[in-house]
Formats: structure tokens, sequence, C-alpha cells
């Protein structure tokens, strides 16, 4: 895909949406999103610069082309208003990044074994558009059983942290990727992986990629778990 052009939604684009767990919180799942979606592949093979970005993700992230977010922000604008309630006045901007996990299980920071969250602001969106097949893993989310926390705000944050510390959480004797239920978190929802899929949900709540004990780390675009991750931001209210 050049960097140039917007591509144009699937022809037979479909969706489904969910409300999960206790909180009711709405999940998107679009199937073909994007018509020619293996030219987003191309465009990654082609283009191929992926860094360690952060400290958290457990493998590379490249840019995505720069006019991806258009896609969200203009063509899915009126579906994420119904599902989410994110008006376009609302937004905010965001980012688009590939992503591919590459990180062996032993190499693992403890946080790294626990769902997680990407914002504190319920009206912040992640999505996950699936540019692999079904073996690679999908997307699950999440309850903490002691609190019984699914979405953590800025309010119970210091909480949960302090909860998943004294229950002993993070004394993990042999590490491992989140993929299903265990004593401390209980997989409310999971969605398989599926080239073109697109799966959305708020950013605050819980959830982890479904990575197996047998998984495949393939470094390359085209045979590795291969995700454009992207986040949709909010406005933030004025500090008075």
């Amino acid at each position: 895909m050049q960097d140039s052009l917007i591509p144009l939604l699937h022809p037979e684009l479909s969706y489904k949406y969910y409300m999960v767990g206790n909180e009711q919180t709405p999940l998107l799942v679009i199937d073909n999103f994007i018509q020619d979606a293996h030219s987003l592949v191309d465009f990654c093979e082609a283009n191929a610069s992926f860094n360690k970005v952060d400290n958290f993700y457990p493998g590379l992230r490249m840019e995505a082309p720069k006019k991806y977010l258009h896609i969200l922000h203009h063509y899915l604008v009126e579906l994420l208003e119904g599902v989410f309630g994110l008006a376009r006045n609302n937004m905010a901007g965001g980012k688009s990044l590939y992503s591919m996990v590459v990180t062996p299980p032993d190499q693992l920071e403890p946080i790294q074994c626990i769902p997680h969250i990407d914002s504190y602001l319920g009206s912040d969106l992640a999505c996950v558009h699936y540019l692999c097949s079904k073996e690679k893993g999908g997307t699950s989310l999440y309850r903490h059983r002691k609190t019984g926390y699914e979405r953590i705000t800025s309010e119970t944050i210091d909480h949960y942290k302090a909860s998943i510390f004294n229950e002993g959480a993070l004394e993990i004797e042999k590490k491992s990727y989140m993929n299903g239920s265990n004593k401390y978190f209980e997989q409310i929802a999971t969605v398989d992986a599926m080239f073109n899929r697109m799966v959305i949900y708020p950013s605050n709540i819980l959830h982890s990629g479904n990575i197996s004990a047998d998984f495949d780390f393939n470094p390359h675009p085209s045979q590795g778990r291969l995700t454009l991750n992207s986040f949709i931001y909010s406005k933030r209210d004025p500090i008075i």
C-alpha cells in the first residue's frame, strides 16, 4: 500500500458487537476490514524499520502508513459512535503501529505476564487489526478476581496495583504469556485472530494477546504475529 493512498473498506465488511463482563463493556469485531489487506503486509516488508519502542510491549513496532488512521477516523466514525459513544467531535487524534510479538516467555518482565491496560480513560479506544492467521493467537479481555475490576481508572489504579502486589500476582516462578484464566484473572471474552479482522475495545479494560505455549516467535512480517495496533484518543477535560 502506498503511503499516499487511502485503502477502501472491503465490500464484504461485516461486524458484531458484544457487551462483555459484569461491567458490560462494548467489544466490536469487524471482519473483512479493508480491501487488499495484503498490501499492508507488503508495505511493512518493504519499509521494515522495527524497533523496541517501549519497555512494556513484548516485541517490536514500527509506524504504520500515515493515512491508515484515516480509515478509523473517517470511515468508521458512525460505527464507533454507535457502539462506544465516541463522537467525531470528541476524537483527539491517535496513532497506529505495526506490532510483532517476538519476546520469548523466559525474557518477559513479570508485569508482561499478566493482563494490562493502555489508558485510564474509558473513552479512549484500542484497536487490533490482525494481519496474520488464527494460529498466531487473538486477544482476550479479563477481570481481576480479587477486586472484581475489569476496567481500570485513575481512581482505581492504586487499589488495583496494591492488590496484585499483595496477592503475589507478580511472583511468577515460570514466566509465560497470559492465555486464559488463572487464579488471579478470569477471562471474560476472547476473539480469535483472523486475517483482516479488527477488534476494538475501550483502552482501560484489562486485556492480553493470546500467546500459546508453543508460539512461534517468527520475526518475519509475513510469517509472524503481525498486527496493526491503533489507539484512538478522546478529548481530555480541560484543567481548571
